[in-house]
């Protein structure tokens, strides 16, 4: 069976959103649409919740030893959230990138920086908003689990993530769930197709011409 002998080195596609935007509704409809992307699992110092497992959701750590990856670049990037500290191992991004396999992060602007100061080229970078000030307030009140200083907290975060939009390659507002879910999905093709992301396509494209 001939081959085009093209392959494709894999892409880091980042998406971030304030806390009530549906960012991890449509991650996870992402992922389970499409066997090519996986989730970067983080470390945290963050307590385990009851649902969660070990190396599936995260890698959860002390903060001594999250202290020791900082120092010995383990991290691709890292970031205190709520007063907890989030990372990405290195090594299994590098690994993945390496055989074609597309990483997707849930970070924030602070670690989507380092990422890029990481790896510009293998970066794709989706920036998701509410369609209103009214309907985060809402959506975050419907969540019934948080109390109302943290839902004030959460508000007040919400509008300083806002303000670093114009870091991303791509802002979608959104208002309807299934249209935004297609909107990401858009993009991943896109990006995937991307001549720069094409590794031996010179010399496919000179066999066609005869003269590879």
């Amino acid at each position: 069976m001939m081959t085009t002998g093209i392959t494709r080195r894999g892409l880091m596609f980042v998406l971030s959103s304030p806390s009530g935007v549906g960012k991890t509704t449509i991650a996870r409809r992402l992922l389970a649409a499409d066997a090519r992307i996986s989730m970067s699992v983080s470390v945290t110092t963050r307590p385990k919740r009851p649902a969660e497992i070990d190396g599936r959701d995260y890698h959860f750590i002390d903060k001594a030893a999250f202290d020791r990856m900082v120092t010995s670049g383990e991290l691709m990037e890292h970031a205190v959230v709520f007063g907890h500290h989030y990372g990405s191992p290195r090594k299994a991004i590098e690994a993945a990138l390496e055989v074609g396999r597309d990483i997707l992060f849930d970070i924030d602007w602070q670690g989507t920086q380092q990422l890029a100061q990481a790896a510009p080229n293998d970066l794709v970078r989706v920036f998701l908003l509410p369609p209103s000030r009214d309907e985060l307030l809402a959506r975050l009140r419907r969540r019934a689990q948080d109390s109302d200083s943290v839902v004030a907290a959460r508000m007040a975060r919400a509008f300083d993530e806002a303000s670093h939009f114009d870091a991303y390659d791509y802002v979608l507002i959104n208002e309807d769930l299934d249209r935004c879910v297609a909107e990401v999905t858009a993009i991943l093709h896109a990006e995937r197709a991307k001549r720069a992301r094409q590794q031996g396509l010179a010399d496919f494209v000179n066999r066609l011409r005869g003269t590879g």
